[in-house]
């Protein structure tokens, strides 16, 4: 970053993943934010030659709004590493391991903190048979947003038919019953606790279309329940290597107390669009989209 009050700032939008759209929108709301708090700023759709691009631009910072693969899996992370340049949230290693579903649960196992059981099975068993007793979720291993994500009813005959664009390896993870809770973590503060309402299966349109989902901040939940996601959201958080701001979901079964408690996954860098969840509970905590974006600016590193 430049020794001057406001550095330049590269923000880092679409790129080729599954999650592109969401992607160009949380970069737009990022730059205007920025711009806003007084940045310069300059936008980058990246693709194959996003070298060439950051070496017209010379940014002193770079704020990656990328999101799936290649943005979020440490790849970007590791040409901006090799470019020397500093960048916004979690470095290669927490990058990589939150983007592969079973290294992140091998993580949160390690840190003594509860998954659903699971397996890796190959698309065309998961074709040919129940891997697990119904119900079950069938996702990718390393997507995120509910990008290709199947729940397998228990009253389901057959297995699921999946897509083409489906990878040849899946996960196949018992399905958790319950309420849907997010909590997201700041540097080294978990903010607060969001329960996520909707009319069905939480997928990808319900996380980004305006109306898909309602979010109800601060969570009307048990204090413990309440305390134990802001203690294992901080914990997923630190137990990844994760840096700047990350989100950790959870479901939640109320018949099961705090032994129904489950985490899903941890996002390294969660959505900035208007449905997103993390800027809602910034918000929450007196920080406003502009704040937030400036802070994660200034937390930006180039290294882990």
């Amino acid at each position: 970053m430049s020794s001057g009050t406001h550095p330049t700032v590269a923000v880092l939008m679409g790129g080729p993943s599954a999650e592109r759209e969401v992607s160009l929108s949380s970069g737009r709301e990022c730059a205007n934010a920025l711009r806003t708090a007084g940045f310069a700023v300059v936008e980058i759709d990246a693709g194959a030659d996003l070298a060439a691009k950051l070496a017209e631009a010379r940014p002193d910072v770079v704020f990656n709004a990328l999101h799936g693969r290649w943005g979020e899996d440490g790849c970007v992370q590791g040409l901006l590493e090799w470019h020397c340049l500093p960048y916004t949230h979690s470095g290669v290693l927490a990058s990589a391991l939150a983007m592969d579903k079973e290294k992140t649960k091998e993580a949160y196992r390690a840190a003594g903190l509860p998954v659903a059981s699971s397996v890796l099975a190959t698309k065309s068993e998961v074709a040919k048979r129940h891997i697990l007793p119904p119900p079950y979720v069938v996702k990718p291993y390393n997507e995120g947003s509910s990008v290709g994500v199947y729940l397998v009813h228990e009253s389901a005959n057959s297995p699921p038919h999946l897509s083409d664009d489906m990878p040849d390896t899946v996960m196949v993870e018992t399905f958790v019953p319950g309420r849907e809770l997010t909590c997201a973590v700041m540097g080294d503060r978990a903010l607060a606790v969001t329960d996520i309402l909707t009319d069905g299966w939480y997928d990808y349109d319900a996380k980004y279309k305006t109306g898909g989902s309602r979010h109800v901040i601060p969570a009307e939940l048990p204090q413990d329940i309440y305390d134990a996601c802001m203690e294992y959201a901080l914990r997923a958080h630190q137990a990844l290597g994760c840096r700047g701001m990350s989100r950790t979901d959870f479901r939640w079964d109320e018949s099961r107390g705090l032994d129904g408690l489950i985490l899903l996954e941890t996002n390294t860098q969660p959505g900035m669009t208007p449905t997103s969840l993390a800027p809602e509970q910034a918000a929450f905590a007196g920080i406003d989209f502009p704040a937030l974006c400036a802070w994660l600016v200034e937390d930006a590193s180039c290294g882990r």
